[in-house]
């Protein structure tokens, strides 16, 4: 499939798929038709990718590092011991991120009472409410 197509499926943009390919972490092929200027075909190996990024980057992962890991994909495979690795720093990511997103929910609902009391009392403070959450 050509960019467009492979964008829209992706759920990008043509400049961020165009972006991915610069920096490695797409591969797509060269394909024949577009003459002197070749045209790039992905693949539905490329549209797993692009979905394996964009979960990546939503776990706080950077672009450096999901490309360092499809380097090593691509090279080696990776082992068993470093994909479970590799998880284990994952679950801690989202265990620290679960833990930030329930202290600022405890703020928006202690905000909520707040705002529906009448504001009678003293008006929350988040850092307050994060200090409490630690």
């Amino acid at each position: 499939m050509l960019i467009g197509e492979f964008a829209q499926r992706a759920g990008l943009s043509q400049d961020t798929v165009r972006f991915y390919v610069r920096k490695g972490l797409l591969r797509p092929l060269t394909g024949s038709r577009g003459g002197r200027n070749p045209y790039q075909e992905f693949t539905e190996r490329d549209l797993q990718t692009a979905r394996i990024i964009r979960f990546g980057q939503s776990l706080g992962m950077s672009l450096k590092e999901l490309a360092a890991i499809n380097d090593e994909m691509l090279q080696d495979g990776l082992s068993d011991e470093r994909a479970v690795l590799l998880m284990q720093k994952q679950i801690e990511r989202l265990v620290e991120k679960a833990s930030e997103i329930e202290m600022l929910t405890q703020y928006l609902q202690a905000k909520c009472q707040w705002i529906q009391s009448g504001k009678r009392e003293p008006e929350p403070s988040f850092l307050c409410v994060a200090e409490y959450g630690r």
